[in-house]
């Protein structure tokens, strides 16, 4: 029995071409848990790590819709709802496909908060667009009165722009280890986690920033020390000379491989680049295997069947045990 991670997008509950509708979620949840399910037979502890750009984009549409009626939001405070209001979905879904299956496991969703350096350089230098599209007039209000940064996006109006920093450390990874090793399923880390910075008080406070899913997801599963970290995407497996008559699919690799193909350029930062960076820090750190398939194959996945499975057998030393898991993944737009 191994320990697991699944990190999947919140395009998982909001799916292309629909409304985001909450029966929607809830009914996407429900495709997603019986997805899933199946394989958790395979592992005695799982984590899940869910995104939330359609989520949050949602929300801080809402706040300004009504900014003239009731008091705005900030952006940490709709990061935490969505991971409340997703996590409710999720667990539930699952909660009811376990049932069907027999399995009495508890299941517990976790608010967590992510604590970034003040001093991150992406502070500086904005470059995550968030919400909703603005006229110019309102733009030039808001970058003038609130001195938010915005860009003007192909053309279809002025969107607000945030950073999107380094997670550093989880806030309460002791409770969350605890619970993690009770067996019960938590979902946690949503959305990459509810940013936050320490003040020189050693006290936090919210900042306005997103944090990427897949940096939270290494940081969750080195300090969990998951046997496999598994991102769930929408192909069933990674691909070299992708769109070429050559194209081959990628099974069982190992990191020297899947390092010598990304220094082929083999792995777009617009596409696979990110998942694979964040998949090589796991592995360097922590050894083990990451598996990347879509949900239709996840089951054979995580058997060794499906999917691309990236191994590394290196394991922690005492002096590695006490480095920091960071990870350099490149810059994505988010919604």
């Amino acid at each position: 029995m191994r320990r697991g991670l699944v990190a999947f997008g919140g395009n998982a509950l909001i799916k292309a071409n629909e409304k985001g509708t909450i029966h929607e979620q809830i009914a996407n949840a429900a495709e997603a848990a019986r997805a899933l399910v199946p394989m958790l037979g395979s592992y005695s502890h799982m984590m899940f790590v869910h995104g939330n750009g359609p989520q949050v984009g949602q929300n801080l549409i809402r706040v300004e819709e009504a900014v003239t009626k009731v008091p705005p939001l900030p952006l940490d405070v709709c990061v935490a709802e969505t991971q409340g209001s997703m996590g409710y979905i999720i667990e539930k879904a699952f909660s009811n496909e376990l049932q069907l299956h027999g399995d009495g496991r508890d299941l517990l969703s976790v608010l967590t908060q992510v604590e970034v350096d003040a001093e991150d350089p992406a502070f500086r230098n904005p470059t995550k667009p968030i919400g909703p599209f603005y006229t110019a007039y309102r733009a030039k209000h808001l970058m003038e009165v609130e001195r938010w940064a915005m860009v003007e996006d192909s053309g279809r109006g002025y969107r607000k722009v945030v950073a999107s920093p380094k997670p550093k450390r989880i806030l309460g990874i002791g409770a969350l280890k605890a619970l993690y090793n009770t067996g019960a399923l938590i979902t946690a880390g949503g959305g990459g986690g509810i940013p936050v910075v320490r003040q020189l008080d050693g006290t936090h406070k919210g900042v306005e920033a997103v944090i990427d899913k897949d940096r939270t997801s290494v940081l969750l599963a080195c300090e969990l020390e998951v046997d496999d970290l598994i991102f769930l995407t929408s192909v069933p497996c990674i691909y070299v000379d992708f769109g070429k008559p050559s194209q081959k699919a990628l099974g069982v690799v190992s990191l020297e491989e899947i390092l010598e193909y990304q220094k082929q350029g083999q792995f777009p930062p617009g596409s696979m680049g990110p998942k694979v960076e964040a998949a090589v820090q796991f592995l360097v750190r922590q050894g083990g295997s990451v598996v990347l398939t879509d949900a239709a194959n996840l089951k054979e996945a995580v058997l060794g069947k499906a999917g691309t499975r990236i191994v590394h057998e290196k394991k922690k030393t005492e002096d590695q045990g006490s480095l920091p898991c960071t990870v350099k993944i490149s810059s994505r737009s988010r919604t």
